[in-house]
Order: structure tokens, then sequence, then C-alpha cells
């Protein structure tokens, strides 16, 4: 509700509803009410203001005459989209342009959690005692590689969740993918060729050209990245998403991997594995590391909390080979931690004393229920009109929409009824085949009800 303080006892010589109608119309003018925004019920705003319906709606009447909002009936009163609104006692030269923010009612968005469900009281608690506890220590530069007492934990989970043999000195902590990607780069060399998966993660084809690197995109087929377009190529490191396929969600079956760990091993190159979110599977069994089958240290193995967690906790980690550690501890320990102390302090406390796996349980069971959540909405209200692509684990789909409109119409009209979903031409590096327009969609931050009124919306958008 909007935070008002009208003058009543300035009444009669400036009316409560001009009042109300010039504090609306600066509001509007700053973008703190976006465009298209549904204002307040006469009723409510009446209440939480402590004057009657009727001062109200003669602010609302004084706007809709001046063409700041338009009445829509039986529906409410909604901002106007106006190039530049400005406040009565606002001059247009003191007005500070403002880019466009759209507002949306449902966000979509991949890289969303459930932040309802996180456990802030335990976290806040282990933190208090990261802080005090330890005394001042904490407040040091510590281990490059990041806390011991926390790589032992990760190492001690990746063995048990995903069949990955490492020690606590293989693991190296770093503040998110991109920072680790850009790390990596120094360790292997940045005179070799890198390849990536095409459609594939648009941040670490950035994080890697940021670094003046070669990159080759090798394309994705049905079981995954084509090892014989890698194979042809002058790849000599590979980053590939074998568990879930980023963003289409296949997982490469055995053959296709020891194929590509038969690539590594003869050529003596490297895979980069990144699981970025094994922990969500809701058909079949888990899948196996490629890690884990890989018998000549040519994998190295790549994870993070921010899908399991929170994503701005920015606490990433790789497990490097033996042959890679020597050279970075030789050539790059003197790189500093990017991960504060105290956040892998808290964490250490938080998996060691079971919170972690408790955490994780209970995130698998509320996505998975969201997602069949969404596929329900999907198949009754858009029914044969659209593909579901990667619906066997992780955080989002993808849909592939047949109605004539291309990817952008896709999303502008979305976006008209105040719903966002993402484009997946960004995870192509060149130029994408034809084919039907494809958006993704993520649920791990919207409720049930956010879920059935965002496909409702998108239906209606659509035309489906």
């Amino acid at each position: 509700m909007l935070e008002i303080t009208l003058d009543f006892k300035s009444e009669k010589e400036n009316p409560l509803y001009l009042q109300l109608a010039s504090f609306l119309k600066q509001e509007m003018g700053a973008g703190n009410i976006p465009a298209g925004e549904k204002l307040p019920s006469k009723r409510n705003l009446a209440i939480h203001l402590g004057v009657s319906v009727n001062t109200i709606q003669a602010a609302f009447n004084q706007l809709v005459a001046e063409g700041y909002v338009r009445s829509e009936q039986r529906k409410g009163f909604y901002v106007q989209e106006v190039e530049e609104l400005i406040g009565d006692s606002v001059p247009s030269s003191q007005t500070p342009k403002k880019e466009k923010n759209l507002q949306y009612k449902i966000d979509f968005n991949s890289g969303h959690v459930d932040l309802q469900q996180f456990p802030y009281s335990v976290w806040r608690k282990l933190s208090v005692k990261s802080l005090y506890l330890d005394g001042s220590e904490l407040f040091y530069n510590g281990n490059p590689q990041g806390e011991p007492c926390l790589r032992e934990q990760i190492a001690q989970y990746l063995f048990q969740s995903r069949g990955v043999r490492c020690s606590a000195d293989q693991i190296l902590l770093g503040a998110g993918t991109q920072v680790l990607t850009g790390l990596l780069c120094m360790v292997i060399g940045r005179e070799k060729t890198y390849a990536l998966e095409s459609p594939g993660f648009h941040r670490t084809r950035v994080a890697l050209q940021d670094q003046g690197v070669d990159v080759e995109l090798i394309p994705v087929e049905e079981e995954g990245l084509s090892v014989k377009e890698l194979a042809s190529s002058k790849a000599e490191v590979v980053f590939v998403t074998p568990s879930h396929q980023f963003p289409y969600g296949m997982v490469m079956p055995i053959s296709r991997r020891m194929e590509l760990l038969n690539w590594a091993g003869e050529q003596h190159n490297y895979i980069v594995e990144d699981d970025y979110d094994s922990e969500y599977r809701y058909k079949g069994k888990p899948i196996p590391s490629l890690h884990g089958l890989d018998s000549n240290g040519r994998v190295i193995y790549m994870g993070t909390f921010s899908k399991s967690l929170i994503p701005s906790i920015r606490i990433s980690y790789l497990v490097l080979p033996s042959s890679l550690l020597e050279k970075y501890r030789t050539n790059f320990s003197l790189y500093k931690q990017t991960v504060s102390r105290l956040h892998q302090d808290t964490l250490f406390r938080f998996m060691s004393n079971g919170h972690w796996a408790t955490h994780l349980n209970k995130m698998r069971t509320l996505y998975r229920k969201k997602q069949a959540r969404l596929l329900a909405e999907i198949q009754e209200d858009l029914g044969e009109c659209v593909t579901i692509i990667g619906e066997k684990s992780g955080l989002h789909i993808i849909l592939n929409v047949q109605n004539g409109m291309s990817e952008n119409e896709l999303i502008a009209s979305a976006s008209r009824n105040g719903v966002k979903v993402y484009p997946t031409s960004v995870y192509y590096g060149g130029e994408r085949e034809r084919t039907e327009p494809e958006v993704l969609l993520g649920f791990g931050g919207l409720s049930e009800l956010e879920i059935e009124e965002g496909i409702r919306l998108l239906k209606e958008s659509w035309g489906l």
C-alpha cells in the first residue's frame, strides 16, 4: 500500500482529493508507480488513509481527466503509458529521466529459488557463531583455496551424492562459476582452444571470451554434445553439462560419456563437467558424475550452491586433477580467496550439523510438486500447441510454441500481460537454424498459485 501523508488541516485550501492526485502524479513521474500498474482499490485505499471512498473516487477521476490513468470497467484504474509524467510541483527541467522498468506479476526466472523455504533462523544462528565464537581469526585472509573445513564437507558430500572421489586438497572455492572459469583459463592456459555446447550457458561463453581465448561451439544432439564434431575441432578443453544439459535438459548416456572420456584421454585434453543443479532430479535414478568414470585425471568437476541454497551466497567450487593442482599452487596461489570466510564458515557449520541434507530433501519435495503443477497447468491450458522439453530435472523447462509467433513476439505479448519469459536464442553463439520458437520457464521462485496464474496469462497472451 502507498505511503501517503495527507494534510487534513489544509483541506479547505487544498482539498484532500487534489492532494492525493498530486502525490500519485509525482510517484508516477518518479517511476515509483510504473506504466501498467493497477492502483489500489478505492475501498482499501480509503481505509488506509482514513478518508471516504468518494474522496478516492474524486482523486482517481481527476487523474483520468488529465490522462494519467485509465479506468477499466469492473477491473479498476491503471497507470497510462506516458513518455514522461511530471508532478504538478516538479519543474520538467528538474525531473530526471528514468529507464523504463517493467513490473511483472509473474517472473519465470530460472535463476530464482524458493527463498521462503530458506532456513533463515538456523543460518542466522550459525552466522553469529562464526562471527563470535572464533574470535577475530576469520577477519584475516584465509587459505587461497578456501576454508579447509568446508572443503572437507564438500568432498564428503560429492562422494556420497555424485560418486566424485577427491580430497579436500583438490577443491578450490570461488565466488561463482564465472570467477572460477577465468581462473581455470589461467591455470590450463590461454593458448588453448576451448569448446562449449551450443546451445549452452551463455555466461560461461562470455567469461571465456573475456579471457581472450579461442572458443569453438559444438552442436548438441539428442544424446548431448556431439563428440564427433568435437574431435574434428581444434578444441583441447571442453565445457559440458552431461547430467542435465543446459538449457535443453537431456542426459548424456554412458556410451557418449565414454566417447568423451576417450577423446580427453587419448589427446591429453581436459573436460570441465559443470554439474550446476544435479541435486534436483524428478524422474529416474540419480545420474553418476562424469568425474566418477574418469580414470585418467582429465575431468575437472565444477559445482555451485546457487541453485541448492541461495544465489547470492556466491560459493562455487572446482575439483582439480593432480596435474592442474600442482600448476595452480606453483603459479596462481598468490590470488586471494574471493569468498567471504564468514560465509564459508557458516556453510561449514550448516553442512556439518546436518542442516544441509535436511534442506536438500525438503527442497527436492517442494520443487517436484511445483514442477508437477507447472506441467499439469501447461497440459490443461496450452495443450497440443506447445511441446515441453527438459522436464526430467532442474528448475526450468523449455516450451516449444506452435502458434505462428516468433520468439520476440512470444516474449513481448507475455510481457504486455505482466508475465516474463526468457529467450533460448541467447544460448546459441551463432546463427540458429529456423525452427519453431522456444522460450524458457523457470519455476523455482514461484508459488503453485503463481504458476497457475502465469500459465493462464500465457494462454491469453499467446491466443492458445
